[in-house]
């Protein structure tokens, strides 16, 4: 009797887990692992560098996390838990029947590049979210502290995954275990980490948001389905904002006194960064059908309503020296670029100063102050 050896393609494939479905991190966690194997050096590497504009990895005082009372705030707080453990989104974060066929190999050469740097970008900043909330959750001993962080982590690990299968669909993809051992660490004091990642969160739920609206009413400029996901996505990056709200509502010092500067410079540098960043993919806001401009507008004003609710002020969008401010600083960064690439050092210099300059002007413009409401807690409505 002849046997023959079944070909691949007769060959059932097995049902992997995937990581929509994990309840916790470690569960996601180890799904990514194994897929990890598949994953590309030419991805990681870009996920790896650190510069001013790409996605860091932060560290911080975990004893001081876990010392965090969250009594003054129960009532919103355990209102925001049950809400995450509810867990609207599990099994969200998957290709469905709605996933459109992506034609990498004619897509636009620039649009290709821009878009698959979005997704590094992407998958990076919110893998960093990930390692940094698991971190707290494996370190902390207080009951609150660690279920909030665990939550979040969850959420983090799927987002990061599902961009990930997106970007197998390119043959690229991050390996994700690699950056949690080899990537370079920034400490941050917690309080610095309430600003930066409370801001991180709001201005991912308005960049999010902001997108899946404009496709919502332009789907010709869709031309890629995981836009399609960026609904329940913001919502996640809503919830987790509102968290850290709270955790800096338990302190009133972290939002008066000298901490109101150091909010000042957040909010100007998380703004800064973004319209810089959004600037260097021209062709990826054109296949959009927006104007970097605009959507940098946009999403300022949104996360300026949203962050009323914790920061006693917000930065002045509309005074005149603002927009003109924000061009020159996104012109010093390109001639940087340029002549970091070409070896040029006294045109870095140059570049580098008018940078400097820049962003002095603009947290010099005078803030907008207004009187924070007595609740923190708000529901997304955009």
């Amino acid at each position: 009797m002849n046997v023959q050896t079944p070909r691949a393609s007769d060959v059932a494939p097995k049902t992997a887990k995937h990581t929509a479905d994990a309840t916790t991190v470690e569960e996601g966690l180890a799904i990514q692992e194994e897929q990890a194997k598949f994953d590309s050096k030419s991805a990681t590497e870009v996920a790896m560098s650190n510069t001013l504009l790409t996605p860091r990895f932060y560290t911080t005082d975990f004893d001081e996390l876990d010392a965090i009372d969250v009594s003054s705030v129960r009532e919103d707080w355990d209102k925001l838990i049950d809400q995450m453990v509810s867990d609207p989104n599990k099994g969200h974060f998957r290709k469905t029947e709605d996933w459109d066929h992506v034609d990498w190999e004619n897509m636009e050469p620039g649009l290709k590049k821009e878009f698959i740097d979005f997704l590094i970008s992407s998958c990076t900043a919110e893998f960093s979210g990930c390692v940094l909330y698991k971190e707290m959750k494996r370190r902390g001993a207080n009951k609150d502290i660690t279920q909030l962080f665990q939550l979040m982590a969850r959420d983090e690990a799927r987002h990061a995954g599902f961009i990930n299968d997106a970007l197998r669909e390119a043959g690229v993809a991050v390996n994700l275990g690699f950056l949690t051992q080899k990537k370079k660490y920034t400490y941050f004091r917690p309080k610095f980490i309430y600003y930066a990642t409370y801001l991180s969160e709001k201005i991912g739920y308005a960049r999010y948001i902001t997108i899946f609206r404009h496709l919502e009413a332009h789907p010709e400029h869709r031309f890629h389905p995981i836009f399609k996901w960026f609904h329940e996505w913001c919502n996640d990056e809503f919830s987790h904002g509102e968290a850290f709200a709270l955790l800096m509502k338990t302190d009133p010092k972290l939002t008066s006194g000298f901490n109101v500067y150091w909010i000042k410079f957040f909010l100007t540098a998380v703004y800064a960064t973004m319209y810089v960043r959004d600037h260097q993919r021209p062709a990826f806001h054109e296949a959009l059908g927006v104007d970097p401009d605009w959507y940098a507008h946009e999403v300022f004003t949104k996360t300026s309503k949203l962050s009323e609710q914790i920061f006693p002020i917000t930065l002045d969008i509309e005074h005149p020296r603002w927009q003109p401010t924000l061009e020159k600083l996104q012109k010093a960064n390109a001639d940087l670029a340029k002549a970091t690439e070409e070896g040029r050092f006294f045109a870095k210099l140059g570049a580098q100063a008018r940078a400097a300059a820049a962003f002095i002007s603009l947290i010099t413009i005078p803030a907008n102050k207004h009187q924070v409401p007595a609740s923190t807690r708000l529901e997304p409505a955009y």
